[in-house]
């Protein structure tokens, strides 16, 4: 989860009322935050966010907006202006492939203090990182903006002849130089690194902003304490994602007392919202819910009054008629995606300690189910077998579940919008988490014999959900000797122990050795697959070594 460091004063400032570190503590929650150290010298709180769908929350003014507004401090209005005046962002034809979206917004008002600056680049950090997956889909850059003239051109630029001084730098480099040598180059540089062109921002006059989503400018790029005029980009490929943001960074300008001024954006291709837009942009829909739902969902008998307060002080406005409740999202805020997002915050504005702990009414037995009671006969053989169990994550990257296994990959079930690359798909099979612990395992006596049992999920066009899980058992053999005929053993032994007959088939499949390997058929039905595993895939994992994997569906044999 996200952690910040905020600065006591400004904190208590931005919300308008001090507390001590215990009343922080009991307030914090309602913000999905819980305080996770205090340094007293330094007046440094450490807080950690317990929720993913609420990036306003990552900064000192978001964290303080909450809070305040559940106090009844304040009531917060972003009605931004969309007079752009003079500034504008012309994008060029020659980005749609490569990163394809920009958006952007300006401020003025008092030179920014130290800690507001600290702030700041904790949000762009945070954002980006967490929200903006590592800045593949979301990179945010701040720049001075008395340094440089509208029109700003965004476009696609030749990576060996286009240079300009980074930040940190006292040379000119080139782009692709700055991915080989520069140490943001060599961190973010692998998003564009394969583009044939890569992101670029200029002035009218040609001065350079920034290299997205890698580095700024040395100079109109490196912003510094008393700066009282501002640029804020923010450049990717999801634009509802860098909307979003837009507006999160917009209105924690706004609640630190700068004027926000909106740039008009003109792209020479559609976009989700159009070909011309200004930003900040309020883009979200509104969202209702029956008053009776809240109600059987919370075990209460609150009136629509009650729930509209309640969320009043989470900062959502509400208007209820007929029964139903519909709210106006704050344009800081993306996450009410179902009906029970909005109970979720009609209980916070209501106060959780205000809902008095009920005794169980039903009385049941629990018990293993049919499933889990095979399962776990299935592991007593593989175990006797001379296997040793483990455990692993039901969510990899698709380098790990797709690439290296040499597979297209069609039934991974891909996360929309997840926190990072290395957590973006579903596992639709055991068989690479094994391989994985093989990869790493060179330094152990051979054979090595390892299995899981666990579940797999995979697309299912016919299944209502469109998905089925599965529980599958994976297990692999590693050693000189290991090959096709060992792992036919394996296979014999597990059918012999369930007292369960099988049927094998030869088969083509890219992870294994052509001919040296089979499918494995249950009543009629394909239970699973076994062979020597194909050196291609050895060699995407650096495995050295021989090995044999197999993969059992045990909810067709159970």
């Amino acid at each position: 989860m996200p952690k910040i460091e905020v600065q006591r004063e400004d904190l208590y400032r931005y919300i308008g009322r001090e507390y001590t570190n215990d009343a922080l503590e009991d307030i914090l929650p309602y913000a999905k935050a819980e305080l996770d150290g205090v340094d007293e010298e330094s007046g440094i709180l450490k807080i950690e966010l317990n929720d993913t769908n609420r990036p306003d929350l990552w900064s000192t003014t978001g964290l303080a907006r909450q809070i305040s507004l559940y106090e009844g401090l304040s009531q917060k209005d972003y009605e931004f202006s969309t007079d752009y005046g003079d500034r504008v962002i012309k994008v060029d034809p020659s980005i749609k492939d490569v990163r394809p979206y920009i958006v952007a917004f300006a401020v003025k008002g008092k030179g920014i203090s130290d800690e507001g600056l600290k702030d700041i680049i904790q949000t762009q950090e945070k954002l980006c990182w967490n929200y903006g997956r590592k800045r593949r889909s979301i990179a945010m850059g701040v720049y001075r903006s008395d340094l440089f003239s509208f029109p700003v051109i965004y476009k696609g630029a030749d990576p060996d002849t286009t240079s300009f001084i980074p930040l940190g730098e006292e040379r000119k480099m080139t782009l692709r130089e700055i991915i080989s040598e520069h140490p943001k180059g060599q961190e973010y540089g692998h998003i564009v690194a394969d583009e044939k062109v890569f992101p670029f921002i200029t002035d009218a006059e040609g001065k350079v902003l920034s290299f997205p989503p890698v580095i700024n400018s040395a100079e109109i790029g490196a912003v510094l304490e008393g700066d009282s005029n501002l640029f804020i980009e923010l450049t990717g490929t999801d634009m509802p994602s860098l909307v979003l943001s837009a507006s999160i960074v917009a209105c924690d300008f706004a609640d630190s007392g700068f004027e926000i001024l909106p740039v008009k954006v003109e792209y020479p291709y559609d976009t989700p919202f159009g070909r011309e837009m200004v930003t900040p942009y309020y883009f979200q829909e509104p969202a209702r819910v029956e008053v009776s739902y809240v109600n059987k969902l919370l075990g209460t008998d609150l009136s629509a009054a009650e729930m509209t307060a309640a969320l009043s002080r989470m900062g959502v406005s509400a208007q209820e008629e007929a029964g139903i409740i519909t709210i106006e999202v704050p344009p800081y805020r993306n996450d009410f995606l179902h009906p029970v997002d909005i109970v979720e915050d009609i209980m916070m504005g209501k106060g959780m300690d205000r809902f008095s702990p009920l005794m169980p009414s039903s009385f049941t037995v629990g018990r293993l189910t049919p499933e889990e009671e095979f399962a776990r006969k299935v592991k007593d053989i593989m175990i006797g077998l001379g296997f040793q169990e483990m455990m692993y994550n039901y969510l990899g990257s698709k380098k790990d579940y797709i690439e290296r296994m040499n597979v297209a990959g069609n039934e991974y079930i891909q996360i929309a919008n997840p926190m990072t690359e290395n957590y973006e798909f579903v596992r639709a099979s055991i068989l690479p988490s094994l391989l994985n612990s093989e990869s790493v395992s060179a330094n152990a006596v051979y054979p090595h014999n390892i299995f899981e049992i666990g579940k797999v999920s995979f697309l299912e066009p016919s299944d209502n959900s469109g998905t089925v899980t599965r529980n599958y058992l994976g297990f692999l053999s590693a050693g000189r000797e290991e090959g096709y005929n060992s792992v036919n053993a394996v296979v014999s032994a597990v059918f012999f122990y369930l007292n369960k007959e099988y049927t094998l088939k030869e088969t083509a499949d890219s992870r294994f050795i052509k001919g040296r390997s089979a499918e494995i058929y249950y009543n009629g039905m394909r239970a699973g697959i076994f062979g020597e595993t194909n050196p291609v895939v050895l060699e995407n994992w650096g495995i050295q070594m021989p090995s044999s994997i197999c993969e059992i569906d045990l909810d067709i044999i159970l």
